[in-house]
This record gives C-alpha cells, structure tokens and sequence, in this order.
C-alpha cells in the first residue's frame, strides 16, 4: 500500500470512530493517526532486518504520543487506538482489522519466553480502557473485553470478557460496529451471580414457610 493510501486510510478510521472529531485537520494531531504512521515505517524496516531503524523509529513515536508499539507487530487495517497514552503491543502481537483499542491497554507477553508470546486479536475486536491482555492466545471475532480486565486465556468469538482474572460471558452472535463500541454496559457475572443466589433463597425460604404452615395444619388436625 502507497504512502497516500495508508494516509487516506488512518484518516477515515478516525473520522468514522471519533464522535469528538468537528474538523478533517484536527485529524493530524491525533496520537493514534502520528503513531499508526510510524508504525508502518518502522515494520518496513523490521521485515527487512533493519531492526535499530525501526525501533528508533518506533521508539520516538512512542516518546511523541505515549503508545509503543514494536515494529514485529502485525496489525490489519483500521486499527483505532482513542487517546492512546499508555497502549503497549508487543512485538509478536498480531490484530486483525476494525480494530479499537482504548488508553492504557497493554497487549502483552507473561516472562521471557520465546517465539510467539503475545495476543493474536481477531477482526471487530474492542479492548477498553486499562485492561490487561497477556500471553500467547486468541481473542476471537466480534469479541469485547471490559475496562480494567486481565486476561490469561483464550476468548472465543463473539464474547465478552470483564473481571480479575478476565471472565468469558458468550453474547449473541453478532457482529460488533465499530462505530456502535460501548465500554460501559457490560455484564456483570458476580452480580447476576448473587442475584441468582438471592432469587434462589427467596424460593428456598418460601418453600420451608409453607411446609412449616402445613405441619402446623397437620398438627392442629390431628389434635
């Protein structure tokens, strides 16, 4: 892909996804826009085998905008990352396309192992703000993963995950618009947890009262 292209590219993705954006220019100043552009010339060089050029590339767009991102990455098209301070991607990383990653997100590896060691996203993937996604495995298609959330193991498609350590809740099998991602209303397994725990304490407690009452019944009848 040409210069003008990718250029043209990123500019879409951000105006498509950013309901802050009020003018084409204001794109420019953009973290994610500067970094992604970095990026996919620091790859260029790590595919050649220029690995000091495309992490000094790397490096200074990372002390420009607070996101690292290692030239090994491998990242599809549009990839939005909001605001972006303190987005780490490790250099095995891969991530599919429409992708949406919020401040603070760290796509990691868990100690020094070698080869593949860090998160493979599929295609629709949003990761909010601050959560944690460590080691070698897939998060599948169309899939969620909820603000301050560590994940360890692998997600399936059209999931979300919120919790410490990081819980699978299977949602309904249906794509996840980019420009429809909601990092607020998230299920909550412990509560629908308790909430489950009450409801059958209430039948529970219900059921005693009424064997209680026909004991007493019982007993009266029989004098």
């Amino acid at each position: 892909m040409g210069f003008i292209k990718e250029l043209k590219e990123e500019i879409k993705v951000i105006k498509e996804r950013d309901p802050a954006l009020h003018s084409d220019l204001e794109v420019f100043l953009y973290p994610s826009f500067r970094v992604m552009l970095s990026y996919r010339r620091a790859h260029k060089h790590y595919l050649k085998g220029h690995y000091f050029w495309a992490r000094l590339i790397s490096q200074r767009a990372a002390r420009r905008t607070g996101i690292e991102i290692h030239p090994g990455a491998q990242i599809g098209k549009g990839l939005f990352i909001d605001h972006g301070n303190g987005v780490i991607i490790g250099e095995t990383t891969i991530i599919g396309d429409n992708c949406t990653l919020y401040q603070g997100v760290t796509l990691g590896g868990t100690g020094k192992e070698q080869g593949k060691r860090h998160p493979t996203l599929g295609n629709n993937v949003m990761v909010s703000a601050g959560a944690k996604v460590l080691g070698s495995f897939k998060i599948g298609d169309n899939s969620k993963i909820g603000a301050g959330s560590v994940v360890l193991e692998e997600v399936p498609p059209y999931s979300t995950v919120v919790g410490v350590p990081g819980r699978v809740i299977k949602r309904k099998d249906i794509e996840c618009p980019q420009t429809e991602l909601n990092q607020v209303d998230l299920p909550d397994p412990v509560t629908e947890d308790i909430m489950g725990l009450k409801q059958a304490n209430a039948a529970l407690i219900n059921h005693v009262l009424e064997l209680e009452a026909a004991v007493k019944e019982l007993s009266r009848k029989n004098g």
